[in-house]
């Protein structure tokens, strides 16, 4: 391992005076450009503070290209990254092929056992942890409580699909720029693969059935699709096909979504009243079930983790160390208030009186983040770890071409049918070619 250390320069014979001169170590980190993230880059002159000898170079990137980049980037050994923002998808897949350092020198009152079960399982491969997580979510519907009010709505249960789209079409007011419903409709297996998988969940589906095979052609995949492609297609806001978190956000966040369903994360951006000119009108509720409730929500987290690659990884650890502390979620509340410090991810902050105070829906993010469960997210068995993903290699490039192909069903330029025919064979080639059957 190579270190850039501070090296003494001399002792002056005459006073016995001596000088030290600094020499920085420079970490490139890659992450994504979501709210949290550019919210911590902001408070690093905390870290560096006190780590004078290491400097940070930020590579901010849209989610889809910080997959591919972060992806080519470590299956190569390019080198480009000593820290990467990288998902519970990549994680226990990148660890077992060896790509990522161990996180084991992040200090003594760095809380380990802190970390929700649930989430440090899934960054961990036999008991070691392989990444930090930074904030963790599940999804659930944000809505407009005055437009509810007015329309005469009151959730008392949750909402089924069918009950979400009678909303939908209720709230839908183009003409005064109030749009029913937001949802993801950017293809990504993380933009709306990650919505429309859930929805699949719900109404039964699975994405391979035991023997591995795919069942898009199945009833269950036709019946949440063609939901989908109802609900957004016909009460959502034009252009939805270019929408993904961040412009979905923007949408909520200037009042023209009567509801939006998505990542939990998004509840402490909608309810400031610095970013969002409907904060003090926004309710919380658990996402739609439909046929089951089972997996109709998802489990996600961005985390930072090490490629062995980086020849500064006691470095990275320091930086991984402070920007996933509990003393970092007490930087960003004395800064920012404790509404907005990163969700999800340990079980201090949800025993916390002033975050609990502070966050309306804080109850809400933790009873889905406790309701999503990766081994049993299907009404059907399954062989796969993972509620809106499968956790094989092969699942990035066909999330990607299966959301394309849905993409397309949305936008009019291919049927539902066409759509899932098409998903249906380009999976089976996939897994045939990977040997899966």
């Amino acid at each position: 391992m190579k270190h850039v250390m501070g090296v003494a320069l001399c002792a002056l014979l005459a006073g016995g005076v001596s000088f030290t001169a600094n020499a920085q170590t420079k970490l490139t980190i890659a992450t994504v450009n979501n709210g949290d993230m550019i919210r911590m880059q902001k408070l690093t002159d905390d870290f560096t503070a006190k780590h004078p000898d290491i400097s940070l170079e930020w590579v901010t990137l849209e989610e889809n290209t910080l997959r591919q980049r972060v992806t080519t980037d470590i299956a190569t050994k390019g080198g480009q990254y000593d820290v990467m923002t990288i998902g519970t998808y990549e994680v226990p897949i990148w660890s077992e092929k060896g790509w990522l350092a161990p996180l084991d020198q992040l200090g003594a009152d760095y809380d380990e056992a802190d970390i929700m079960p649930a989430i440090r399982s899934a960054v961990s491969q036999d008991g070691q942890l392989y990444a930090a997580p930074f904030y963790a979510e599940s999804s659930m519907m944000m809505y407009r409580t005055d437009l509810f009010e007015a329309a005469g709505i009151t959730i008392t249960d949750r909402l089924t699909w069918d009950q979400t789209l009678d909303i939908a079409k209720k709230l839908h007011d183009p003409a005064n720029g109030v749009y029913g419903i937001c949802l993801r409709g950017k293809a990504g297996w993380g933009e709306n693969m990650a919505l429309i998988t859930t929805m699949g969940n719900a109404y039964g589906a699975r994405l391979f059935n035991e023997e591995w095979k795919p069942e898009f052609d199945g009833p269950e995949w036709k019946a949440a699709l063609s939901m989908y492609v109802d609900i957004l297609g016909n009460y959502g806001p034009p252009g939805a096909t270019s929408n993904g978190f961040n412009e979905n956000l923007s949408l909520f966040n200037s009042g023209k979504c009567g509801m939006w369903i998505d990542a939990t994360v998004a509840a402490s951006f909608v309810s400031n009243p610095a970013e969002s000119t409907v904060a003090d009108k926004v309710g919380f509720t658990e996402a739609p079930c439909a046929e089951t409730c089972t997996g109709a929500n998802w489990l996600w987290a961005w985390n930072l983790g090490i490629p062995t690659g980086s020849q500064k990884v006691e470095a990275a650890q320091k930086f991984i160390a402070w920007a996933t502390s509990k003393e970092y979620l007490e930087l960003v509340a004395s800064k920012e208030g404790w509404a907005n410090v990163p969700p999800g991810t340990r079980i201090s902050l949800y025993n916390n009186p002033k975050y609990l105070e502070a966050a309306p829906f804080a109850d809400e993010t933790l009873l889905a983040i406790d309701s999503a469960d990766p081994i049993n997210s299907t009404l059907k068995p399954k062989p796969y770890v993972g509620v809106q993903f499968a956790a094989i290699p092969e699942f990035q490039g066909i999330g990607t071409t299966v959301g394309q192909q849905f993409s397309a069903a949305l936008g009019g330029s291919s049927s539902i049918e066409d759509a899932l025919a098409s998903a249906q064979s380009s999976t089976d080639r996939t897994m045939q070619r990977a040997g899966y059957y």
